[in-house]
């Protein structure tokens, strides 16, 4: 018992001074003369790259956030979520099918593809909730399923497989690794005609207006009864956290400034790891005036032309376990038929805080 305490003690004081380390690392990098410092020149080999620091970030993170009962609670209760997989699943896993299941968690998906006639399923995730998902495989009587503890990254196998599912979408859509552990397991795994689930999906970035109840400017903006804080503009914070708000309440946003549209479109299918590019424009027309309040970042995934499953604050059937975020701006007054262009510019797609935007007005055409 002694024993068994301090190693749970020893692996938790570990983790928590690897995240530190890490967190660390990320805030060194988003300063460009202090990571100079630290890491040397920016053309040397040994450098750590703003791509690596996200999945080794990531990789922490996942093996600590989705361990517990909490946030596996708040994805297995996301209706719009589990019936977008469920319907996905049975229409593109056929009988005899060898799946890769990347991340099972718990293993719901895993159980949605043998329950459609697959062959052998390898659920992998690296994270301790794998006991619990072998412990509901037994008592729920699923077969074919092989629980594998592992990083996706470190498996393999003398064949390929059918089809490879996937929950791996953040708020962000992009920061949970997607891309890079998708098209490793694609290229390297998935036979020539198989399928990944989802693939395709769209990323939007909306100049929204906040409701007025629910709208909190920057501190240099306020006035609170006569006391200005005007003053304080020259201070504002280097944090690049302090301009990104998460949302979780679709009653935040009032409206879109513009007509939405995808910023970018993916397809896991065919996109390449240096894809997609690392500044991004969005031109969007005023048709619902209004004050800007910042760009809301959402995302949607498509399976044909009838599955959705979105995160978007404005649509009624959006999954919500899944946040928005909203990319901060001050606040600026805009008419019907203005322009906005909307700059958005990436380090890595997987790594939001080295994520910097800028906007400008123009006059419609």
């Amino acid at each position: 018992m002694f024993f068994t305490l301090l190693r749970r003690l020893s692996a938790g004081l570990f983790a928590t001074l690897r995240g530190f380390s890490r967190r660390g690392g990320t805030w060194v990098q988003a300063r460009p003369a202090l990571a100079a410092w630290v890491y040397g020149d920016p053309d040397e080999a040994d450098r750590i790259s703003e791509a690596e620091l996200a999945e080794e970030n990531y990789r922490d993170f996942n093996h600590r956030y989705f361990a517990g009962f909490g946030e596996q609670e708040k994805m297995l209760a996301d209706g719009p979520r589990m019936a977008f997989y469920a319907a996905a699943v049975a229409r593109r896993v056929r009988r005899g099918d060898r799946v890769i299941d990347l991340g099972t968690g718990t293993g719901i998906l895993a159980a949605f593809a043998a329950k459609s006639g697959a062959a052998r399923v390898y659920a992998l995730d690296h994270s301790d909730i794998l006991r619990q998902a072998r412990r509901l495989a037994e008592a729920n009587g699923l077969a074919g399923v092989e629980f594998i503890a592992t990083h996706s990254r470190d498996f393999t196998l003398p064949e390929r497989v059918d089809v490879i599912l996937h929950e791996q979408m953040g708020d962000y859509l992009f920061d949970e690794a997607m891309v890079a552990n998708v098209i490793d397991l694609r290229e390297r795994l998935l036979r020539p005609g198989g399928v990944i689930v989802p693939s395709c999906f769209e990323f939007y970035c909306e100049p929204a207006k906040v409701r007025e109840e629910r709208r909190i400017p920057f501190l240099w903006e306020l006035n609170v009864q006569g006391y200005d804080y005007a003053c304080l503009e020259d201070e504002r914070p280097d944090n690049p956290d302090y301009y990104r708000h998460i949302g979780c309440d679709p009653g935040m946003i009032e409206h879109f400034l513009g007509e939405a549209a995808p910023a970018l479109k993916i397809d896991l299918m065919t996109l390449q790891s240096d894809e997609p590019a690392c500044e991004l424009s969005v031109v969007r027309t005023v048709v619902k005036p209004g004050r800007l309040d910042g760009f809301v970042v959402f995302f949607r995934a498509l399976e044909g032309d009838d599955l959705v499953l979105s995160s978007s604050p404005l649509d009624a059937g959006r999954a919500p376990h899944w946040g928005f975020r909203i990319l901060r701006t001050e606040a600026a007054d805009f008419k019907a038929g203005e322009v906005i262009t909307l700059t958005l510019r990436v380090g890595s797609w997987a790594e939001p805080s080295g994520w910097r935007w800028s906007w400008k007005r123009s006059a419609g055409g």
